[in-house]
This record gives structure tokens, sequence and C-alpha cells, in this order.
């Protein structure tokens, strides 16, 4: 389905009055205000094609009916945020569970939503149907040659089906590691997804770039051989210029300074890009900004600063994407309220008071500084963010005009109650 420009007009007409009387004391409190919606509208978050679905656990999954069945129904899915939010203008898709029929005919449909293809993804956590070898025992890591080579020409191919449907970047998260102590031989095993790396970063386009992600456990627990955001940033740096570290909320072990891990990868030149979800425990994939907001806002914080001193754009310079499993909630519903939290922290950072915080960070008035950061975050921004919405054509409340149009009902009418999305 299609949610029609009327349909959004109608919705915000009658809110409209409403929302004027609190986006206009923001803009005249902050002189920046304009500045800043003009930054929210230009950025974009990508919508991770797996994501789609209702996720699951060890113990079970519970559909929610209406999801996607082809890539041809996700792309929908992702064109029904993107019209009701006007900030989810991508789609990041994961071969093999979005291996295209048709090229031209998938980025012809993309087109009709305006979305573009971001990161590809591969999978070398999953033995797939006819696989000749397993990675039951790792991808690249493997003591196998001809299971690492298995690996290396399935990421190559991950490149080939970006480049056709005019993605720029490929994402290579490995589950390689090992589960009990003695099982692998540490350094041989980083040596080995290092030989692998290189073959794959020899097979980018000009202009693309590989972002290498980590995360601290699962499903190994004893090691992970890309277990962090110093390995990564090893990798990363003995591949090349196109190498980059990507960092994923929920990949790190618990209270870890993410925020201290962004500076130095800004700073070091090798952040490449986000997967934002939020945590309790561990990777718990949850609603963006649901758990600890104000570790987002400090995140983003950082990033603004970060950014801003090495003179980055701020849309385009980094790969921004959602990696979220959506167990309880409509994924939809859920989408929306991750990529509204994104945007709350962003314009909470873009307020904070650059020149005052440096200056009180210089006099070591510790006191001051907290202020200035607390100042900006406990500023209430979504009028600013729904004002960006309006600007681009979308909706003042996106997810009460998705339950006024009930389009989980309809998707449902349309693919059925038992559906479940590829991938999952």
């Amino acid at each position: 389905m299609k949610i029609d420009k009327t349909q959004i007009q109608k919705h915000n007409d009658k809110l409209y009055t409403a929302h004027q009387r609190k986006v206009k004391p923001l803009v005249n409190e902050f002189p920046s205000a304009k500045k800043v919606i003009n930054k929210l509208v230009d950025f974009q978050i990508a919508i991770p094609s797996w994501a789609l679905g209702t996720g699951g656990t060890r113990f079970g999954r519970f559909s929610g009916g209406g999801e996607p069945r082809t890539l041809e129904e996700k792309i929908e899915d992702v064109g029904l945020l993107h019209a009701l939010n006007k900030s989810s203008g991508a789609i990041s898709l994961h071969i093999p569970w979005d291996i295209p029929a048709s090229n031209r005919k998938i980025k012809a449909l993309a087109a009709e939503y305006g979305l573009t293809f971001d990161a590809v993804n591969s999978n070398t956590f999953q033995d797939q149907p006819n696989q000749k070898h397993s990675y039951k025992f790792g991808s690249l890591q493997h003591v196998n040659t001809k299971v690492r080579q298995q690996a290396i020409d399935h990421n190559i191919d991950v490149i080939k089906y970006g480049k056709a449907l005019g993605s720029n970047s490929i994402t290579v998260w490995l589950s390689d590691g090992s589960s009990f102590p003695g099982q692998l031989n540490f350094r041989k095993a980083f040596q080995r997804t290092l030989e692998g790396l290189r073959e794959i970063y020899s097979a980018l386009p000009p202009n693309w770039r590989m972002f290498v992600e980590y995360k601290a456990f699962e499903p190994n627990f004893y090691s992970m051989t890309v277990g962090d955001w110093g390995q990564s940033y090893l990798y990363a740096s003995k591949l090349g210029p196109k190498a980059f570290t990507l960092v994923d909320l929920g990949h790190h072990l618990p209270h870890a300074n993410i925020e201290q891990i962004v500076s130095l990868l800004l700073m070091e030149g090798k952040l490449g890009g986000f997967h934002f979800n939020d945590s309790k425990y561990g990777d718990d994939d949850l609603t963006v900004g649901s758990i600890n907001p104000y570790q987002l806002f400090l995140i983003f914080n950082e990033l603004v600063e970060g950014m801003d001193a090495r003179h980055m754009d701020h849309a385009r310079d980094l790969g921004w994407m959602i990696d979220a499993s959506h167990n309880v909630k409509d994924p939809l519903e859920d989408l929306l309220q991750s990529v509204e939290a994104i945007k709350i922290a962003y314009a909470q950072a873009l307020l904070v008071d650059r020149k005052e915080l440096s200056r009180a960070q210089e006099a070591n008035d510790v006191a001051k500084a907290q202020e200035i950061l607390q100042q900006a975050y406990r500023t209430d921004v979504r009028p600013l963010v729904a004002e960006a919405r309006i600007k681009s054509g979308g909706a003042l409340k996106p997810i009460q005009l998705y339950r006024e149009l009930n389009v989980r009902k309809q998707l449902v009418s349309e693919r059925g109650i038992k559906t479940v999305a590829t991938g999952l």
C-alpha cells in the first residue's frame, strides 16, 4: 500500500495550529533553531530489510501478521515509513536474504518510493541451503582454507549485488570466535581473518567503503575474533583508507563508554557509521532511546563535536542505520519510534553551546560543563523535529497517522496473518 500526500496533508492541517504554538517559542529562544531544522531535514536513517518483520529469541517468535514476504514488499514497507517521517530514505539489504530477481526492476521500485540503497550486508553467520561448507566453527577465521574462500567469495558477490543497486558500502559482521579456552589459536584466527578481509577489500569499487563491525560476545562467549572497537580499528587500519569501524550500540560490554569510543574513532578518521538500538543488558536490540536516551544524546554530542572539528557533512560522511529486533511491537511502529529518538538526540546535540562548553572545559568548571549538556538534553526538541518533517512533506505525528489509517490491518489483509519476513 501507499500513503497518499493528501492523507498526510489532512492530518497535518488538523494539528498545525497546536504545533505552531510549540515550535515558535523554541525558534525564539534558540538563534540556531532554523539551522537545526534544516540539518534535521537533511538527516536520513537507513532501515534494515531484516527489521521489517517480527523478531524473536531462542525460545520463540510470534508473528504480528502482514509481514513482508519478498524484497518488493520490504521496499514497500520502507516506503511507508519514509512517507510518514521523511527521514527513512534508504534501505539496507542483507544477502542472501534479499537477492533481487531483477536489479533494474528493484531499483525502479525503490525510486518510486524515493528510496536509495544503503550498505549491503554479508552473511557468514548462518549456513544457507545447498551451501557446500559449514560456518559452524567460523568463516574467515576457519582452519579450512575452503571454508575461508567460500566466505570471501560470498562477500565479493555481495559487493557485486550492491554495486548493481547503487550502494557504495559493505558491512562485514563476523560471528567468528570461540566458546571454550583452547578451542582456537587467537593469533592464527586474527591473521586468517585479516587475509580474508584483504581479499574482500581488494574487490571494493573505487568509491566504496568497507565497515568492519565488532561485537563483544554472541554467538561465541569466550572470544570473538572482532570483539571490540580496538580489534575492528586494527583491521581497518591494516586494510587501508576505504576500511572503517562500524559501531553497533548493543555490541559492547555493559557500561562501556561508547561516546568516548566514538570520539576517538572520529579523531582517527576511522569511524564509518552506526547501527542504532538500545539495551538493558547486552545486545537486546530494543527500540532506540527506550532504555538510555541520555547515553544516546551523549553519543550524538561527541558526534557533532567530532564531525564539526573535521568539517564533515553530518548527513553523508557517516553511515546511519537502525539495527533492532521487534519481538513484541509492530515493527513499523517500532521503527518510527527509533527514527524519532535518533532525530531528537541529534537535535539536542545541535543545541549544545559549543563555545561555552569549551570555555568551561578549559577552565575545569565541571559543574558548568554538566549544566550546559543537561540544558540541551532537557530541552523538548520534538517540535523542531516535527517542523523538519512538515518541511519535508511528512506527518506531524507519524504513529498517530499510521494508526488512523489502519496500516497494519491493511497489510494483514493484503499479505495474510501468518506471513513471515524473509531472513528471520
